[in-house]
């Protein structure tokens, strides 16, 4: 049938893993409801019907991965029908697979009968609480009365932070195809630009290039507001652009830097003293560095933080690739 289907392949992440920090988390059961989660749990499957908007009629879409605990051969997936003709042209690895459901309710409904036909009375059950409509809690809560609702949050950020060589070759490639569009927006502009005008040029140049725009934040002058307005970027002012670009669920998120002109000497001071900073690539001396911790097994790289006369930096590393769903490390408090 279109709409429900038995496929059987190999998981696109490390199941040992994710059962580890289950196990450590007292989860039996997770259910998963965030397109981000979901999306990287199925190995890139996005439903396009419901790209830019959740709602649909009188309820919304909510997609269900249903992941038990060392069984990753039982993991099953609740969608909406409209996805069915997706999983007819690339069917899924997960054993079962069901696009029956019209809304938050019904498609709840059939995950929870999913997991009453894998475990009777599961007695903790993950999910996603900030990704969960009060209905569809109110569904599960409902099927389930005696077991406890645990947030998976972390188990999930875990589990995506470790990112595989293919992982990063598409964040590689989404921060480059973002770098070019930026410079195109930056060499096709010039003085008495608007903001709102080089954010659109932006958004087209990503577009262009593959990438499905997400933002841009842009200031220009002296003002530090990066929203798309009708200011102008005139002559001797510096133009900050920061974009994210999602290429298949990874998302480029870089900021460049331009002026109209030539730098005076007191931009052409500051950016000498920025070039020991991570973004510019160049070596500092090994007092100022600071050590961080690599996100990938535990490796320890070396960060040089800079100040510049009374100025302090402060801010992030935050996690690369769906930024709106990944792991922070902060050094202090507010952006960087």
């Amino acid at each position: 049938m279109l709409d429900i289907s038995k496929q059987r392949g190999a998981a696109p992440f490390d199941t040992a893993r994710l059962d580890q920090l289950m196990d450590d988390a007292g989860i039996d059961v997770l259910l998963a409801t965030s397109k981000h989660n979901v999306q990287y749990l199925l190995g890139g499957h996005r439903a396009f019907f419901f790209d830019t908007m959740d709602a649909i009629g009188v309820t919304r879409y909510l997609p269900v991965f249903v992941y038990p605990k060392g069984a990753p051969q039982k993991a099953g997936y609740f969608g909406h029908r409209m996805e069915g003709y997706q999983v007819a042209v690339k069917p899924f690895w997960v054993s079962e697979v069901n696009t029956k459901s019209s809304g938050a309710i019904d498609v709840m409904e059939r995950a929870a009968g999913y997991v009453r036909q894998l475990l009777a009375r599961p007695q903790r059950i993950g999910v996603e609480l900030s990704f969960l409509p009060a209905d569809a809690a109110a569904t599960l809560r409902k099927a389930f009365p005696d077991a406890e609702l645990k947030d998976a949050l972390f188990v999930l950020e875990r589990l995506r932070a470790r990112k595989t060589p293919e992982e990063l070759a598409k964040l590689r490639l989404a921060s480059e195809l973002v770098i070019d569009s930026m410079l195109a927006v930056i060499d096709s502009y010039g003085p008495g630009a608007t903001k709102a005008q080089m954010a659109e040029a932006l958004r087209r140049e990503e577009t262009m290039r593959g990438l499905i725009f997400d933002y841009c934040l842009i200031a220009a002058g002296s003002s530090l507001n990066r929203a798309p307005s009708e200011q102008r970027w005139e002559k001797g002012d510096v133009l900050s652009l920061d974009s994210g670009g999602n290429y298949h669920g990874y998302i480029g998120d870089l900021a460049r830097m331009g002026i109209a002109g030539e730098p005076d000497s007191e931009l052409e001071d500051l950016l000498g003293r920025g070039r020991g900073h991570p973004a510019g690539g160049a070596q500092a001396d090994s007092r100022r560095r600071q050590r961080w911790r690599d996100l990938s097994g535990g490796r320890r790289c070396a960060a040089p933080i800079e100040a510049a006369q009374s100025h302090r930096l402060s801010g992030a590393w935050h996690g690369a690739g769906q930024p709106r769903g990944a792991a922070a490390y902060r050094l202090r408090p507010g952006p960087l």
